[in-house]
């Protein structure tokens, strides 16, 4: 109800304006604030550059046209925030492949390591948390905005090697958070049974007691473990909580027989997990998700698209090769056309107990740790938007000035209703959150 209908109704039910606050409460009354629509964070990342000219427009504003790795998502052009100048400028350890995978999301330097990168540049995990995270942590924090998992982390083809090249997402300072490649894994997570819930909470009481008896006996240095131990507990027991209490609003989807975590599988693969992504969001399981195919420095072999060359290796191919050209931009063409089939499903889904469709209330960021292969450069990355988002204004190519990323990152938080000041080096965040409106 706005202003004026509400002085309107005091007036006529003869009540004093101080009344209002503690009425419009009351359901009957009609007299509440309209909810927030549900408003959900995807991150899809793509590995080892792009190809410019074949990638960004050339006009800004909102009389753009599409280059050929974007014609897939042709359809959704109003729906549609390219940002040309995104900069990743965090510097220090590690080489561009493991600061534009691990900084890409965090903002913030990698510890110093015994991880070599490229050109003998070694150097551990992030020093921080990610924005995914932080986002979570923030929704997870309150009573309207809770749910079962708080983010949901997929990959497609992401190996089971551990390393700055592998993990984009970050619990905090030195946690990476793995995301899980295997669509029957996930399947499992979502929608597996959980066996006997009350003799695993039974295990859990006896662990818990068990923890705070160890806690009068070790040492300060210790405690920070221990206390990390209580809290998986904590999050264990809620899990189970908000399990007995969910109902599914859809039926989780059917995932076919047999399809191996494969090079080959890949298609089938990124489309089973993105089935899986969007009913995770139409039951309400999570509110942030990132999508990740492959790992930076990743070598996949695109068959499907007759090509038999290494994703990496083709990278590294100098500009005037023009067959390696040729086959990045059809690379990351298929890529936009993973990004399609999910902004489609979510066009084409209802928005569970609201209006619209589930993608005025998701904002996808589609990015890349390296703004080129072949240079390693972290300047200009690509960071392409798809959805909605309060605050965005969409159909528009924009063309920024060398703007850090943890300024954009600033802007995410802010659509979520986070409102951060500075988000991973502070230094960076310097002329506030990116005006996307």
């Amino acid at each position: 109800m706005n202003a004026l209908h509400r002085r309107t109704f005091l007036k006529q039910a003869g009540l004093s304006a101080a009344t209002l606050p503690f009425i419009t409460g009351l359901p009957s009354l009609g007299l509440a604030a309209p909810a927030r629509p549900r408003q959900r964070l995807v991150f899809m990342f793509s590995p080892n550059g792009t190809i410019p000219a074949n990638y960004w427009p050339d006009a800004t504003g909102s009389d753009f046209q599409l280059k050929e790795i974007m014609t897939p998502l042709a359809a959704f052009k109003d729906r549609m925030l390219v940002l040309n100048g995104v900069y990743n400028k965090v510097r220090g350890d590690g080489d561009s492949h493991m600061r534009g995978m691990s900084c890409l999301l965090t903002g913030i330097e990698l510890f110093p390591g015994n991880i070599m990168g490229g050109g003998g540049a070694p150097a551990g995990w992030a020093s921080g948390i990610s924005i995914d995270q932080e986002i979570k942590n923030f929704l997870q924090s309150k009573d309207d905005t809770r749910t079962r998992f708080g983010s949901l982390e997929f990959g497609v083809g992401v190996t089971d090697r551990a390393d700055p090249w592998t993990r984009m997402s970050y619990a905090g300072a030195n946690k990476p958070v793995a995301p899980i490649s295997d669509p029957y894994q996930m399947y499992e997570k979502l929608y597996g049974q959980m066996k006997d819930k009350e003799n695993l909470q039974s295990v859990l009481d006896t662990v818990k007691g068990d923890l705070q008896r160890v806690g009068k006996l070790i040492s300060a240095a210790d405690r920070r473990l221990l206390e990390e131990h209580q809290a998986l507990v904590r999050q264990m027991e809620q899990e189970i909580a908000t399990t007995k209490q969910q109902k599914l609003r859809a039926v989780p989807p059917t995932l076919g027989e047999g399809v191996a975590d494969q090079n080959d599988n890949l298609p089938r693969l990124s489309r089973m997990q993105i089935d899986l992504l969007v009913n995770s969001f139409v039951n309400d399981m999570a509110r942030v998700a990132t999508l990740q195919f492959t790992k930076s420095v990743g070598m996949a072999r695109m068959n499907w698209l007759d090509i038999k060359d290494g994703h990496h290796s083709l990278s590294h191919e100098p500009d005037g090769n023009a067959d390696a050209v040729a086959k990045l931009t059809k690379i990351n063409k298929w890529f936009a056309g993973e990004l399609a089939y999910l902004v489609q499903k979510l066009s084409t889904t209802p928005e569970p107990g609201g209006e619209g469709m589930m993608l005025d209330n998701t904002l996808i960021v589609w990015t890349n740790e390296l703004g080129k292969g072949n240079s390693h450069t972290l300047d200009n990355i690509p960071c392409l938007l798809v959805g909605g988002a309060p605050g965005f204004t969409m159909g528009r190519s924009l063309k920024l000035d060398k703007v850090a990323h943890n300024r954009l990152h600033l802007a995410l938080a802010h659509a979520m209703g986070h409102r951060l000041e500075t988000f991973g080096k502070a230094s960076l965040c310097d002329g506030g959150a990116l005006k996307l409106g």
